[in-house]
């Protein structure tokens, strides 16, 4: 089995210990190394030491007006992955917050019209995500988990289209053959995820008085993200890599 990082971008404790659960669930792995971003920087020795990296999601936003140093440090390192993954060295998966990060390292724009609330919704692969390894099984449409403020304005340069719906038009591309960016979560349960809005529920991706039928919501969603991950690990240990 490809060594694979699970990266967190997490500030709260509770939260990126059941998001590390989650993805060590979902690429079907016993043991799955962890690296806190929020504590430490990544090192050469560790882009080296892996194959493959999971990349979680995170309150921060790459549009935020005002970034503290710690924001900013963790921005950059999570740039330094994906240039791995550009370089053909690793294989990285990116959730959430990185889309923004790996979008705006591509030269491409960020916008906050295209907000979607703590829910389950669609999403359509397309035509380009047929051929490719980790989404093309998935076709033509998958459910999914998404909380999000800010997203990709348009696909950026040199990256393919993967998945789409009409609420965000960008929600998952590639960008050569090893480096994947998703803008919805596709490793939590509905019990991951519904547990998971017990830490931001102030922080505006819903109304907090409505948090109990928002988690009942959650709680009753039937969704499929996770398939992604296995896919993604099997990639990670591909002969041809």
């Amino acid at each position: 089995m490809a060594s694979i990082l699970y990266i967190c971008v997490r500030p709260e404790r509770g939260a990126a210990e059941a998001e590390h659960t989650s993805f060590s669930r979902g690429l079907g792995v016993s043991e799955l190394d962890q690296l806190d971003l929020v504590s430490e920087p990544i090192t050469s020795e560790i882009l080296d030491r892996h194959e493959g990296f999971v990349i979680g999601g995170s309150p921060f936003n790459v549009t935020d007006a005002v970034k503290t140093p710690l924001q900013e440090r963790v921005e950059a390192d999570l740039e330094r992955v994906a240039a791995r993954a550009l370089d053909g060295a690793a294989s990285a998966f990116f959730t959430c917050f990185g889309i923004g990060v790996v979008t705006r390292m591509l030269g491409g724009a960020l916008t906050l019209a295209h907000p979607e609330s703590t829910r389950a919704t669609e999403i359509r692969t397309t035509d380009a995500a047929a051929s490719d390894p980790v989404f093309g099984p998935s076709a033509p449409a998958m459910r999914v988990f998404t909380a999000h403020k800010e997203s990709a304005t348009d696909v950026p340069p040199a990256a393919t289209l993967l998945a789409t719906n009409d609420d965000c038009p960008v929600q998952a591309y590639r960008v050569g053959e090893k480096l994947y960016a998703a803008q919805f979560h596709p490793e939590p349960t509905p019990r991951d995820f519904a547990d998971r809005m017990t830490f931001y529920r102030n922080n505006g991706y819903f109304a907090a008085a409505q948090f109990a039928a928002v988690e009942g919501e959650v709680l009753a969603a039937s969704v499929t993200g996770a398939e992604l991950l296995g896919r993604f690990a099997q990639l990670c240990t591909s002969s041809d890599r």
